[in-house]
């Protein structure tokens, strides 16, 4: 759904990249566990720490974060009628993604980037 999207705008698509699945999936259990969406993790986190957790090293990044949804469709149907969301998905500089989905509550990240 992100390629076809993308394909839509004139970008490359993107490819799974598992350091990125791994951050975007800890990141959705975190939002879980505490039942609290926001882009800042239970411990402080900024996106940038998760990805150096798990050794992602980029050039450039962005996440979107989304709850409540339950299917991928209608996920991407918000992320989409969200300019910054939809920025994300849109942005040709990136080149991967990663997403992660927990429960209870569906809670939602893709994380995108492009490698250093």
């Amino acid at each position: 759904m992100v390629n076809a999207e993308r394909d839509k705008a004139g970008c490359s698509p993107v490819t799974e990249n598992a350091k990125l699945t791994k951050a975007a999936q800890d990141h959705s259990q975190d939002m879980a566990d505490h039942k609290n969406m926001s882009h800042t993790g239970s411990d402080g986190s900024s996106m940038s720490d998760r990805l150096a957790r798990v050794g992602y090293r980029l050039s450039t990044a962005g996440e979107n974060v989304a709850a409540g949804y339950g299917t991928p469709e209608s996920v991407m149907d918000g992320w989409m009628n969200s300019p910054g969301h939809k920025a994300n998905i849109l942005n040709c500089a990136f080149k991967e993604v990663g997403i992660g989905l927990a429960g209870p509550g569906n809670y939602w990240t893709q994380n995108f980037g492009s490698p250093a």
